[in-house]
Protein backbone atom coordinates (compact mmCIF):
# COMPACT_ATOMS: atom_id res chain seq x y z
CA UNK A 1 0.00 0.00 0.00
CA UNK A 2 0.80 3.59 -0.50
CA UNK A 3 1.12 6.69 1.85
CA UNK A 4 -2.08 7.63 0.44
CA UNK A 5 -3.91 4.25 0.75
CA UNK A 6 -2.83 3.97 4.14
CA UNK A 7 -4.08 7.24 4.61
CA UNK A 8 -7.46 6.79 3.14
CA UNK A 9 -7.60 3.84 5.36
CA UNK A 10 -6.75 5.58 8.33
CA UNK A 11 -9.70 8.41 8.00
CA UNK A 12 -12.07 6.08 6.81
CA UNK A 13 -11.43 3.98 10.05
CA UNK A 14 -12.03 7.37 11.92
CA UNK A 15 -14.77 8.14 10.16
CA UNK A 16 -16.71 5.12 10.25
CA UNK A 17 -16.71 2.92 13.62
CA UNK A 18 -15.88 -0.57 13.54
CA UNK A 19 -17.32 -3.42 11.91
CA UNK A 20 -19.54 -4.98 14.78
CA UNK A 21 -20.74 -0.70 14.27
CA UNK A 22 -19.99 -0.13 18.31
CA UNK A 23 -19.65 3.17 18.25
CA UNK A 24 -18.68 5.51 21.53
CA UNK A 25 -20.96 6.99 22.27
CA UNK A 26 -20.80 10.16 25.01
CA UNK A 27 -22.92 9.04 27.85
CA UNK A 28 -25.45 12.04 29.38
CA UNK A 29 -27.37 11.36 32.42
CA UNK A 30 -28.97 13.86 34.94
CA UNK A 31 -29.17 13.73 38.92
CA UNK A 32 -32.07 15.58 40.79
CA UNK A 33 -31.00 15.41 44.69
CA UNK A 34 -33.34 16.71 46.90
CA UNK A 35 -34.39 16.59 50.93
CA UNK A 36 -34.17 17.67 54.54
CA UNK A 37 -32.98 21.22 54.93
CA UNK A 38 -29.20 20.80 56.20
CA UNK A 39 -29.27 16.91 55.33
CA UNK A 40 -25.90 17.36 53.67
CA UNK A 41 -26.99 17.03 49.90
CA UNK A 42 -24.29 19.75 48.72
CA UNK A 43 -21.73 17.35 50.65
CA UNK A 44 -22.89 14.43 48.47
CA UNK A 45 -22.68 15.77 45.29
CA UNK A 46 -19.19 17.51 46.14
CA UNK A 47 -17.82 14.29 46.59
CA UNK A 48 -19.14 12.38 44.40
CA UNK A 49 -17.39 14.98 41.74
CA UNK A 50 -14.59 14.94 44.07
CA UNK A 51 -14.37 18.36 44.91
CA UNK A 52 -12.57 19.90 48.03
CA UNK A 53 -15.16 22.77 48.66
CA UNK A 54 -16.70 23.89 51.19
CA UNK A 55 -20.42 23.49 51.25
CA UNK A 56 -22.37 26.40 50.93
CA UNK A 57 -26.18 26.37 51.52
CA UNK A 58 -28.44 25.56 48.58
CA UNK A 59 -30.53 28.53 47.35
CA UNK A 60 -33.80 27.05 45.31
CA UNK A 61 -31.96 25.22 42.86
CA UNK A 62 -28.47 24.61 41.51
CA UNK A 63 -26.73 23.11 38.82
CA UNK A 64 -23.37 21.31 38.54
CA UNK A 65 -21.92 18.78 36.15
CA UNK A 66 -18.86 15.92 36.14
CA UNK A 67 -17.18 14.59 33.46
CA UNK A 68 -15.84 11.05 33.29
CA UNK A 69 -13.82 9.10 30.27
CA UNK A 70 -14.66 5.60 29.83
CA UNK A 71 -11.15 4.90 28.88
CA UNK A 72 -8.87 6.94 27.08
CA UNK A 73 -9.08 8.44 24.66
CA UNK A 74 -12.78 8.84 24.43
CA UNK A 75 -15.15 11.17 24.84
CA UNK A 76 -15.64 11.93 28.19
CA UNK A 77 -19.16 11.39 29.64
CA UNK A 78 -21.11 13.73 31.49
CA UNK A 79 -23.15 13.81 34.21
CA UNK A 80 -26.08 16.73 35.36
CA UNK A 81 -26.32 17.32 39.06
CA UNK A 82 -29.11 19.55 40.07
CA UNK A 83 -29.81 20.22 43.67
CA UNK A 84 -33.32 21.49 45.12
CA UNK A 85 -33.03 23.26 48.03
CA UNK A 86 -35.82 24.65 50.59
CA UNK A 87 -36.81 21.08 52.07
CA UNK A 88 -40.30 20.94 51.03
CA UNK A 89 -40.89 24.88 50.48
CA UNK A 90 -39.84 25.09 46.76
CA UNK A 91 -40.98 21.79 45.28
CA UNK A 92 -42.63 23.51 41.67
CA UNK A 93 -38.78 23.77 40.55
CA UNK A 94 -38.95 20.13 40.15
CA UNK A 95 -40.50 20.73 36.42
CA UNK A 96 -36.87 22.74 35.49
CA UNK A 97 -34.67 19.62 35.32
CA UNK A 98 -37.22 17.07 34.48
CA UNK A 99 -38.70 17.14 31.17
CA UNK A 100 -39.91 14.83 28.11
CA UNK A 101 -36.38 15.35 26.63
CA UNK A 102 -34.27 13.57 29.54
CA UNK A 103 -36.67 11.30 31.29
CA UNK A 104 -34.95 8.13 29.64
CA UNK A 105 -31.70 9.40 31.51
CA UNK A 106 -33.22 10.98 35.19
CA UNK A 107 -32.72 9.70 38.35
CA UNK A 108 -33.77 11.11 41.92
CA UNK A 109 -31.51 10.80 45.02
CA UNK A 110 -33.85 11.69 47.94
CA UNK A 111 -31.23 12.76 51.01
CA UNK A 112 -33.19 12.13 54.38
CA UNK A 113 -31.76 13.49 57.89
CA UNK A 114 -31.91 10.29 60.20
CA UNK A 115 -31.33 12.76 63.26
CA UNK A 116 -34.86 14.27 62.94
CA UNK A 117 -36.82 11.26 62.43
CA UNK A 118 -40.32 13.96 63.54
CA UNK A 119 -39.68 15.16 59.73
CA UNK A 120 -38.33 12.09 58.17
CA UNK A 121 -41.35 10.66 57.41
CA UNK A 122 -43.52 13.78 56.10
CA UNK A 123 -40.28 15.37 54.27
CA UNK A 124 -40.01 12.12 51.79
CA UNK A 125 -44.00 11.57 51.43
CA UNK A 126 -44.18 15.25 49.91
CA UNK A 127 -41.22 15.16 47.66
CA UNK A 128 -41.80 11.87 46.53
CA UNK A 129 -45.45 12.43 45.65
CA UNK A 130 -44.73 15.75 44.09
CA UNK A 131 -41.73 14.25 41.74
CA UNK A 132 -44.06 11.32 41.12
CA UNK A 133 -46.96 13.30 39.81
CA UNK A 134 -45.46 15.70 37.72
CA UNK A 135 -43.16 12.55 35.81
CA UNK A 136 -46.43 10.79 35.18
CA UNK A 137 -47.89 13.88 33.70
CA UNK A 138 -44.90 13.88 31.19
CA UNK A 139 -45.02 9.51 30.89
CA UNK A 140 -48.70 10.20 29.70
CA UNK A 141 -47.71 12.89 26.85
CA UNK A 142 -44.93 10.84 25.94
CA UNK A 143 -47.67 8.35 25.25
CA UNK A 144 -49.27 10.51 22.75
CA UNK A 145 -46.35 12.16 21.29
CA UNK A 146 -42.93 8.78 21.60
CA UNK A 147 -45.49 5.91 23.00
CA UNK A 148 -41.72 3.72 22.34
CA UNK A 149 -39.91 6.10 25.10
CA UNK A 150 -42.78 5.46 27.01
CA UNK A 151 -43.16 1.96 27.09
CA UNK A 152 -38.98 1.90 27.14
CA UNK A 153 -39.42 3.73 30.76
CA UNK A 154 -42.27 1.76 32.21
CA UNK A 155 -40.54 -1.37 31.28
CA UNK A 156 -37.29 -0.33 33.17
CA UNK A 157 -38.89 0.59 36.43
CA UNK A 158 -39.54 -3.32 36.54
CA UNK A 159 -36.21 -4.20 35.76
CA UNK A 160 -34.96 -3.92 39.40
CA UNK A 161 -36.80 -7.11 40.49
CA UNK A 162 -36.34 -9.78 38.83
CA UNK A 163 -40.05 -11.44 37.83
CA UNK A 164 -39.20 -14.59 40.14
CA UNK A 165 -38.96 -11.97 43.24
CA UNK A 166 -41.83 -12.94 45.48
CA UNK A 167 -42.59 -9.68 46.16
CA UNK A 168 -43.30 -8.59 42.32
CA UNK A 169 -46.07 -8.30 42.26
CA UNK A 170 -46.60 -6.37 46.07
CA UNK A 171 -44.23 -3.46 45.36
CA UNK A 172 -44.80 0.05 43.28
CA UNK A 173 -41.50 1.05 41.52
CA UNK A 174 -41.24 5.06 41.22
CA UNK A 175 -41.53 5.57 37.62
CA UNK A 176 -37.61 6.83 37.53
CA UNK A 177 -34.50 5.12 39.36
CA UNK A 178 -34.19 6.31 42.88
CA UNK A 179 -31.84 6.27 46.04
CA UNK A 180 -33.04 7.78 49.35
CA UNK A 181 -29.70 8.37 51.29
CA UNK A 182 -30.55 8.73 55.20
CA UNK A 183 -27.39 11.02 55.89
CA UNK A 184 -25.96 12.40 59.80
CA UNK A 185 -25.38 8.63 60.51
CA UNK A 186 -23.29 9.52 62.77
CA UNK A 187 -26.12 11.28 65.21
CA UNK A 188 -28.73 8.20 64.53
CA UNK A 189 -25.89 5.79 65.97
CA UNK A 190 -26.24 7.43 69.63
CA UNK A 191 -30.34 6.53 69.34
CA UNK A 192 -31.90 3.72 71.37
CA UNK A 193 -31.65 0.72 69.94
CA UNK A 194 -35.37 0.44 69.36
CA UNK A 195 -35.42 3.82 67.99
CA UNK A 196 -32.80 3.14 65.37
CA UNK A 197 -34.49 -0.26 64.44
CA UNK A 198 -38.11 1.58 63.75
CA UNK A 199 -36.41 4.52 61.49
CA UNK A 200 -34.35 1.40 59.87
CA UNK A 201 -36.96 -1.38 59.23
CA UNK A 202 -39.56 1.71 57.74
CA UNK A 203 -36.85 2.89 55.50
CA UNK A 204 -36.12 -0.50 54.03
CA UNK A 205 -39.78 -1.20 52.95
CA UNK A 206 -40.39 2.29 51.65
CA UNK A 207 -37.03 1.64 49.31
CA UNK A 208 -38.16 -1.84 48.66
CA UNK A 209 -41.73 -0.62 48.07
CA UNK A 210 -40.22 1.73 45.68
CA UNK A 211 -37.87 -0.35 43.82
CA UNK A 212 -35.53 1.93 44.94
CA UNK A 213 -31.46 1.49 46.72
CA UNK A 214 -30.65 2.48 50.15
CA UNK A 215 -27.49 3.93 51.76
CA UNK A 216 -26.78 5.20 55.08
CA UNK A 217 -24.35 7.99 55.36
CA UNK A 218 -22.34 10.37 57.27
CA UNK A 219 -19.57 12.49 56.73
CA UNK A 220 -17.08 9.84 57.21
CA UNK A 221 -14.99 8.66 54.31
CA UNK A 222 -16.15 5.18 54.15
CA UNK A 223 -19.43 5.57 54.31
CA UNK A 224 -19.84 8.39 51.64
CA UNK A 225 -17.92 6.11 49.64
CA UNK A 226 -20.60 3.58 49.67
CA UNK A 227 -23.04 6.45 48.47
CA UNK A 228 -20.73 7.47 46.18
CA UNK A 229 -20.71 3.83 44.51
CA UNK A 230 -24.80 3.90 44.16
CA UNK A 231 -24.24 7.70 42.45
CA UNK A 232 -21.51 6.78 39.84
CA UNK A 233 -24.01 4.08 39.16
CA UNK A 234 -27.04 6.36 38.22
CA UNK A 235 -24.30 8.83 36.58
CA UNK A 236 -21.63 7.13 34.71
CA UNK A 237 -23.43 3.29 34.57
CA UNK A 238 -20.53 2.43 36.57
CA UNK A 239 -20.65 -1.24 38.20
CA UNK A 240 -23.31 -1.93 40.91
CA UNK A 241 -21.90 -2.74 44.12
CA UNK A 242 -23.84 -6.34 45.00
CA UNK A 243 -22.58 -6.49 48.37
CA UNK A 244 -25.65 -5.90 51.23
CA UNK A 245 -25.70 -4.71 55.19
CA UNK A 246 -29.12 -5.10 56.85
CA UNK A 247 -27.79 -5.23 59.96
CA UNK A 248 -29.66 -2.48 61.90
CA UNK A 249 -26.62 -1.67 64.24
CA UNK A 250 -24.68 -0.97 61.22
CA UNK A 251 -25.63 0.97 58.32
CA UNK A 252 -27.64 -0.05 56.30
CA UNK A 253 -26.30 -0.79 52.16
CA UNK A 254 -29.20 -2.21 49.96
CA UNK A 255 -29.10 -1.74 46.23
CA UNK A 256 -32.19 -1.92 44.84
CA UNK A 257 -33.81 -5.71 44.45
CA UNK A 258 -31.71 -7.27 46.89
CA UNK A 259 -34.17 -6.68 49.43
CA UNK A 260 -37.49 -8.67 50.25
CA UNK A 261 -40.67 -7.97 51.87
CA UNK A 262 -40.15 -11.37 54.57
CA UNK A 263 -36.63 -10.12 55.70
CA UNK A 264 -37.85 -6.47 56.17
CA UNK A 265 -40.73 -8.26 58.58
CA UNK A 266 -43.99 -6.51 59.30
CA UNK A 267 -44.89 -3.21 60.39
CA UNK A 268 -42.65 -2.58 64.00
CA UNK A 269 -45.91 -2.76 66.52
CA UNK A 270 -48.01 -5.26 68.22
CA UNK A 271 -50.69 -7.23 66.23
CA UNK A 272 -53.61 -5.29 68.71
CA UNK A 273 -52.13 -1.98 67.71
CA UNK A 274 -52.13 -3.33 63.68
CA UNK A 275 -55.16 -4.36 64.40
CA UNK A 276 -56.54 -0.53 65.18
CA UNK A 277 -54.76 1.11 62.55
CA UNK A 278 -57.28 1.86 59.56
CA UNK A 279 -54.71 1.56 56.49
CA UNK A 280 -55.59 0.93 52.61
CA UNK A 281 -52.21 0.12 51.44
CA UNK A 282 -49.18 -1.35 53.15
CA UNK A 283 -47.41 2.10 52.34
CA UNK A 284 -50.30 3.96 54.68
CA UNK A 285 -50.09 1.05 57.76
CA UNK A 286 -46.17 1.67 57.83
CA UNK A 287 -46.95 5.31 57.79
CA UNK A 288 -49.23 5.08 60.85
CA UNK A 289 -47.08 3.25 62.97
CA UNK A 290 -44.26 4.88 62.21
CA UNK A 291 -45.72 8.32 63.09
CA UNK A 292 -46.77 6.88 66.17
CA UNK A 293 -43.27 6.50 67.34
CA UNK A 294 -42.74 9.79 65.58
CA UNK A 295 -45.49 12.18 65.69
CA UNK A 296 -44.87 14.54 62.36
CA UNK A 297 -43.38 17.95 63.67
CA UNK A 298 -45.59 20.52 61.67
CA UNK A 299 -43.07 21.85 60.44
CA UNK A 300 -42.87 24.69 57.26
CA UNK A 301 -39.84 25.10 55.23
CA UNK A 302 -41.62 28.00 53.78
CA UNK A 303 -41.30 30.50 57.23
CA UNK A 304 -37.43 29.62 57.54
CA UNK A 305 -36.22 30.69 53.93
CA UNK A 306 -34.21 34.06 53.86
CA UNK A 307 -34.61 36.37 51.68
CA UNK A 308 -31.60 35.71 49.51
CA UNK A 309 -31.24 39.23 48.92
CA UNK A 310 -29.70 39.89 52.42
CA UNK A 311 -27.94 36.59 52.38
CA UNK A 312 -23.64 38.01 52.37
CA UNK A 313 -22.68 35.29 50.09
CA UNK A 314 -24.85 37.46 47.08
CA UNK A 315 -23.50 40.35 48.12
CA UNK A 316 -22.79 43.13 45.20
CA UNK A 317 -21.61 46.58 46.95
CA UNK A 318 -23.08 48.91 44.13
CA UNK A 319 -26.48 47.12 43.74
CA UNK A 320 -26.80 46.92 47.73
CA UNK A 321 -26.33 51.01 47.93
CA UNK A 322 -28.78 51.63 45.76
CA UNK A 323 -30.91 49.19 46.77
CA UNK A 324 -30.21 50.86 51.00
CA UNK A 325 -31.10 54.27 49.12
CA UNK A 326 -34.29 52.93 47.00
CA UNK A 327 -35.23 51.37 50.71
CA UNK A 328 -34.61 54.82 52.70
Amino acid sequence: DTLWDLAIAEVEKRENPDDDGKRVEVWEKSILFMGNKNAGKTTIILRCLEREEIPKPTLALEYTFGRRARRHNTPKDIAHFWELGGGTSLLELIRIPITSNNMRSFAVVLVLDLSKPNELWATMEKLLQVTRNHVKKILTKLEKTNPEVATEIKQRMRNNLQRDHPDYELVDPFPIPLVIIGSKYDIFHEFDSEMRKIISKTLRFVSHYYGASLVFTSNSEALLLKARVLINHLAFGYDKSKSVSVDHSKPLFIPAGLDSLSQIGPPPASDSDIGKMRANTPLELWKKVFEKTFPPKSFCDLQDTKDPAQDLQYAEYEVDVMRAQKNQ
